[in-house]
């Protein structure tokens, strides 16, 4: 994996974007983009940005001196999703009881690599 890019503390579920990460994992970046382009989903704009970050990650001369990188030449060799902390709610119940509510978090990296 020569260049990686990273959310951390991503406000959305992992469960809702591990099914987005499944779709472009092995693809070419140009390829995944044009996927998520089309997904309805609030994660596919967030790990839309995570590629496009790793992707200007690789372009960038300060990172890789002296070598051009073309885009069609990258693929993402690694997409994951972790969980990340939770905020946790507490919701009244009947009977004077209480339910705790969490909201998750995500951690999602994205490596690319050229062929």
């Amino acid at each position: 994996m020569a260049f990686q890019s990273q959310h951390r503390y991503a406000r959305i579920s992992a469960r809702k974007v591990r099914p987005l990460a499944d779709l472009v994992r092995g693809k070419f970046v140009d390829e995944a983009l044009d996927i998520l382009k089309y997904q309805p989903q609030r994660g596919a704009r967030m790990l839309e940005k995570v590629i496009k970050s790793a992707l200007a990650n690789a372009q960038d001369p300060g990172q890789n001196p002296g070598k051009i990188v073309e885009e069609h030449n990258l693929f993402i060799s690694e997409v994951c999703i972790d969980g990340g902390p939770m905020f946790k709610r507490v919701r009244p119940r009947a009977r004077g009881m209480s339910f705790m509510i969490k909201k998750r978090m995500s951690h999602i990296r994205v490596g690319i690599d050229e062929v």
